[in-house]
């Protein structure tokens, strides 16, 4: 049985909580070392059993005690936690307390994700820039600050919402409409509490650090596309695509983001006594009157993550060991090459709303080094026949020596896949591409 990864003089057995495009992509990722004997995703998805030296497992993560009983049997050498909800109720904690060595923080680091309110709280304490806002748990204290402001206000449903609890009216009569939706119960008790926060205007960028507890080194920067419709209009979703790294900052702004936004983010974690080990996401806006912090997130970002695991060497899964061990020297080097990578989300007809699955999936067996399908909301039946599970359905990952080449390679992969009511957008990129065509007719 192995208790105590850090007794180990060889990383060799990994695990990672999760069962989306995000888990796959680290699997892959992670995979590429040559140390690396086994890979186990819990539960995996339809996808994850086809990656090198991966293995899905069957299991519910919140049956704890059935974890730990698994993770001992398979001895694991270090466990990533890749989503959100896992991360929200304690998984860090409880395989810490059986020491298990962990990418990925305890609870009370995972508020800064998992409440939006403390999160606001946290920033504002720390003197980290980021727009107005007020907590409300009432119709009536909303209705107040709705009225008392010139004009709408973003809406957000404090708890954890599967990217869909953020909402951008256009009127003050919609802000008030969406809120008392929510207070209603519309994301039920991740919507007890609201946070309405001033608007503010910008490119967003999304900034990746990981982070030991006490040092941290930056992942490439990336920016999501979170709306359904083309031209980032529609409904905010978990994220339609993604291309990494972007060029909307230098690098001298870059070192003025972690002056102003990721030091002191740390430095108030060690305050609070959180020792945060595991990698701290920036969702970020660049405003006139420079960057603020749109939300923080405490994992890897979907689809941003499949985007960025392809620019990794293999010496990746080393770094995020390093993190769980707290022996981070904040100087590692981590690109694989100088590549543009860029990322399309195919999903199912309805999404982010209503939408069905069950429906076969077909994709050209074309392999290329630039090339990657990582599977989202896919399953296995009983005859190895691979569905569609979910909404977000499989992300197509391509690199180039230019975000042109790399989008072109993509969208022309995604055009050989085909399931019932697939859909994508066909923009993806459009900040860096040059457009000049319509793409897919």
């Amino acid at each position: 049985m192995n208790l105590n990864s850090a007794n180990n003089k060889t990383l060799e057995n990994v695990a990672i909580i999760g069962n989306g495009g995000r888990e796959n992509a680290l699997a892959w990722a992670i995979q590429k070392n040559d140390a690396i004997q086994k890979v186990y995703l819990i539960p995996g998805n339809g996808g994850s059993s086809s990656i090198n030296k991966c293995k899905t497992i069957d299991l519910d993560y919140s049956d704890t005690d059935t974890l730990l009983n698994k993770l001992s049997e398979l001895e694991i050498d270090l466990v990533v936690i890749g989503s959100e909800i896992p991360l929200g109720m304690g998984l860090g904690n409880i395989l810490r307390d059986r020491n298990f060595l962990v990418f990925g923080p305890n609870k009370d680091g995972a508020k800064l994700e998992s409440s939006k309110s403390w999160a606001k709280s946290f920033m504002r304490d720390a003197n980290i820039p980021t727009a107005n806002f007020w907590r409300v748990t009432s119709i009536d204290d909303s209705t107040n600050i709705i009225n008392s402001n010139k004009n709408p206000l973003v809406v957000k449903a404090d708890g954890l919402a599967s990217g869909k609890g953020v909402f951008i009216p256009e009127t003050k009569e919609e802000t008030a409409a969406i809120t008392r939706d929510i207070l209603k119960g519309r994301f039920g008790e991740a919507g007890k509490v609201v946070v309405l926060e001033e608007k503010i205007n910008g490119p967003e960028i999304s900034v990746f650090a990981l982070c030991d507890g006490e040092k941290y080194i930056l992942l490439p920067t990336a920016q999501d596309h979170k709306r359904v419709g083309e031209g980032d209009k529609g409904l905010n979703t978990g994220g339609m695509g993604a291309y990494s790294p972007t060029p909307l900052i230098s690098n001298n702004e870059l070192m003025e983001i972690c002056k102003i936004i990721v030091e002191p983010t740390i430095k108030e974690l060690k305050k609070r006594k959180i020792n945060y080990k595991g990698v701290l996401y920036f969702g970020l806006m660049i405003t006139d009157d420079g960057p603020k912090v749109i939300e923080y997130n405490c994992r890897f970002g979907d689809p941003e993550c499949q985007t960025i695991m392809p620019l990794m060497d293999k010496e990746f899964v080393n770094l995020l060991y390093k993190c769980a061990m707290g022996t981070l020297k904040g100087d590692e080097k981590i690109l694989k090459n100088n590549k543009c990578s860029g990322c399309v989300i195919a999903t199912s007809k309805g999404y982010p709303l209503d939408y069905e699955i069950g429906f076969p999936i077909k994709i050209n067996d074309t392999k290329s080094k630039d090339m990657q399908v990582f599977h989202s909301g896919t399953t296995l039946n009983n005859n190895g026949e691979l569905l569609t599970n979910g909404g977000r359905v499989l992300s197509v990952v391509c690199q180039g020596n230019s975000f042109d080449e790399a989008f072109e390679k993509a969208y022309s992969t995604i055009n050989d896949i085909s399931f019932k009511g697939i859909f994508y957008r066909k923009d993806i990129g459009h900040q860096v591409r040059n457009i000049k065509k319509e793409i897919n007719k």
